[in-house]
């Protein structure tokens, strides 16, 4: 287990890293450059911890603790979310210190009460504004109701200006170094934007809202020390500007293409497609996915990055293709804005994807623009030109 680490002089990372992880949310989601599982020990006149880990680690991370501070010494805990991830040692943390005072919000008490049984434990129930006092410092929370659990909130250290922030402002990467200085930028920037494109843009009308709330209460950041990935201490601001952006329809200059083939016809006709985009928008990105062979998630968070999606399956059994059905699912809950959206595809008799398409995109917040494209067994002269203006149509509407 990597060892604890100082944040500051008085407040101690003391979580856990996990570089082998790969999948995350059971099977939902990859974590391609592992996690971590942040825990924070402040010490002031009295000493709080924030946060477990997840149950797999429990005991070896009890058992560093134990290296770290006597147990009994521990004033408070604080829990700012419950889910397993966050949640999984707390059991056996509390079975050694039965009476530590525990502060959270009634919906965190419920789901712990929920996961692990009705406790005889020391709870302490907080609503947003409520001010802990550690002595000469002091603790103020917040709220974070669905982002993106029901029970979620942060923990703000007033006098120090450090944000625990909880499932907001971090990202899935098992980064040895913790911090946000000294990790690879261009890895730490593509996971921060899949985990917001992935776990939190179905909540970005109330990310938008709570970010106000926060601008109103004044709040100001030295340090972000979220519940996964790096400790924001260069620039914890740029990491609050990036949500900024992020919950406001965001999207670059990007076109994607997804799709999947049987027998290449489709694949072709990507291909082709992207060839009458760049017609059109020869400055702009032109990404090509198979999503047979590449990661749904990593597909997820490329729609969010662009403007334009085009979306290709061959006909199977009256239906797309299983990745491609399994993306159509992913989607439909997400509160994409001014995000445009077509589909195409080969067949060899019914050509019945175009109604799936139809049907499933319809129930999205992609906005479907013009006519799809459905080609019968392979391109020939006429149909590769179809398809070259098809590309072209799609990108002057953009």
């Amino acid at each position: 287990m990597k060892k604890f680490i100082n944040v500051t002089p008085n407040v101690k990372w003391v979580g856990v890293v996990d570089q082998d992880a790969r999948k995350f949310h059971g099977e939902e989601l990859s974590v391609n450059h592992g996690s971590s599982y942040n825990s924070y020990l402040i010490r002031e006149d009295k000493i709080v911890l924030i946060d477990g880990v997840k149950a797999t680690f429990s005991r070896e991370w009890i058992e560093k603790l134990k290296e770290e501070i006597d147990l009994n010494k521990i004033d408070y805990l604080i829990l700012n979310h419950c889910e397993p991830d966050h949640s999984g040692s707390i059991p056996d943390l509390v079975d050694e210190i039965l009476n530590v005072p525990i502060y959270c919000t009634q919906k965190a008490r419920e789901i712990l009460e929920a996961y692990y049984g009705k406790r005889d434990w020391n709870f302490n129930i907080v609503k947003s504004g409520d001010n802990l006092s550690i002595g000469n410092k002091n603790l103020v929370f917040l709220e974070m109701k669905m982002l993106h659990w029901p029970d979620s909130m942060l923990t703000y250290l007033l006098e120090d200006q450090i944000l625990f922030s909880n499932d907001a402002f971090g990202e899935h990467y098992g980064a040895n170094e913790l911090f946000d200085d000294m990790v690879e930028e261009d890895i730490l920037k593509y996971e921060c934007l899949k985990y917001y494109a992935c776990i939190l843009s179905p909540f970005s009308k109330l990310i938008k809202l709570k970010l106000q709330e926060i601008e109103k209460m004044g709040l100001k950041f030295k340090i972000i020390c979220p519940s996964h990935g790096v400790i924001w201490r260069k620039n914890p601001n740029g990491i609050v500007e990036k949500y900024r952006k992020w919950c406001e329809g965001y999207s670059e200059n990007q076109i994607l293409i997804v799709y999947d083939t049987m027998w290449n016809t489709t694949r072709k006709m990507a291909e082709v497609i992207a060839d009458g985009i760049r017609e059109i928008k020869p400055d702009w990105t032109i990404k090509l996915l198979n999503s047979g062979k590449t990661d749904l998630n990593d597909v997820v968070t490329e729609i969010f990055k662009s403007k334009g999606i085009l979306m290709g399956s061959s006909t199977i059994n009256s239906s797309v293709l299983p990745s491609m059905g399994a993306l159509l699912s992913s989607i439909k809950t997400i509160p994409y804005e001014n995000k445009k959206v077509n589909f195409f595809g080969s067949y060899g008799w019914n050509g019945r994807a175009m109604d799936v398409f139809q049907k499933e995109l319809e129930k999205s917040a992609l906005i479907i623009s013009g006519e799809c494209l459905k080609i019968k067994w392979n391109l020939d002269e006429d149909t590769y030109i179809k398809a070259w203006e098809f590309g072209m149509n799609f990108a002057s509407q953009l």
